[in-house]
């Protein structure tokens, strides 16, 4: 059985220790690393004379780039202090997982520094069940968060001089992850994200053919966001067409993106008559991969679907 390689990024003050304790817990793997442990171990190694970035924090590295001017703007200029900081530190976590998938052990591993795009998880995937996750949260639950922390560890107030900054790295990594289809995770409380990435992790797929109106699209919606379920992809299957029209489907926090997306529909009088057209032309037929977090639950959106007539055999679809 392949071992389990989890990481958790966010910007400073998201919540990542929380949430990385708590799935180390819940799928019992007795590894879990903070990389602020391991940036101290780099920093033992190289000196601040050679990576002068590396010897600042993730919020304030900018602050030691030589070629500060270089740069348009302060946003761009944090991202590149945030990044070269970033950078001594993946080679390490990279042998730290290395070790880890060898001896076949799993881990969870937590920290500003896995920055998509930098680390190179793809290397790993023959052998481990690797999953990266992106922790965020809005402008107020953070600083919230900030504070509360602060208070309770009586320390931490240099990071609240320097929440711009954080927002800044949070907006780039977010940005980075979606580039690259990893996960953000809205962290609203510790329950839902537990759930939401423990339904990445333990999710069950299955392609389910439906035949309905526009009309219905929100009870369609509605009874897969019920049981914890999201849509990856929807197929359209026009007569005329060889192949169906096949689109990816954006965002892990479902029940937030069909709320929005059925809003959109009803605001947008263009957008609803092009789906309609489209629904018109493919006869109302269409194709979902619905994922849930496990059987039993995507077996009950099939069951309900199929209650409210919404479900087509699929060998009665003729291309």
């Amino acid at each position: 059985m392949k071992p389990y390689v989890i990481l958790i990024g966010s910007a400073s003050g998201i919540g990542k220790s929380t949430i990385a304790s708590e799935i180390s817990k819940q799928l019992n793997i007795k590894y879990l690393i903070e990389t602020d442990f391991i940036r101290e171990v780099v920093r033992g190694i190289i000196g601040s004379d050679y990576a002068p970035a590396l010897h600042k924090s993730s919020y304030n590295a900018y602050i030691a780039l030589r070629d500060s001017i270089n740069y348009e703007n302060e946003e761009k200029l944090i991202e590149a202090g945030f990044e070269e900081h970033a950078s001594f530190v993946i080679p390490a976590i990279e042998k730290v997982i290395k070790r880890s998938v060898k001896d076949k052990d799993s881990i969870v591993i937590e920290g500003v520094h896995l920055v998509p795009g930098l680390i190179n998880i793809k290397q790993f995937e023959d052998d481990a069940n690797v999953y990266f996750f992106i922790l965020t949260a809005d402008k107020e639950a953070h600083q919230e968060r900030f504070i509360s922390r602060a208070i309770a560890i009586k320390r931490g107030g240099a990071q609240l001089d320097y929440f711009k900054e954080n927002r800044i790295i949070n907006d780039d990594l977010i940005r980075k992850a979606n580039s690259l289809s990893i996960p953000v995770i809205n962290n609203t409380s510790k329950d839902n994200t537990m759930k939401k990435i423990l339904q990445i992790i333990n999710e069950v797929s299955e392609e389910v053919f439906l035949k309905h109106s526009i009309d219905d699209i929100d009870l369609e919606r509605e009874i897969i966001t019920k049981y914890g379920g999201k849509i990856t992809d929807i197929s359209y299957y026009i007569p005329e067409f060889k192949e169906p029209l096949t689109r990816t489907v954006d965002g892990y926090d479902d029940e937030v993106h069909s709320n929005q997306f059925i809003k959109n529909i009803e605001s947008d009088s263009k957008q609803k008559e092009s789906l309609s057209k489209l629904y018109e032309l493919s006869n109302n037929v269409h194709s979902h991969h619905i994922s849930a977090p496990d059987r039993e639950s995507l077996d009950k959106i099939i069951q309900e679907l199929d209650k409210h007539n919404l479900i087509i055999d699929k060998n009665l679809i003729k291309n």
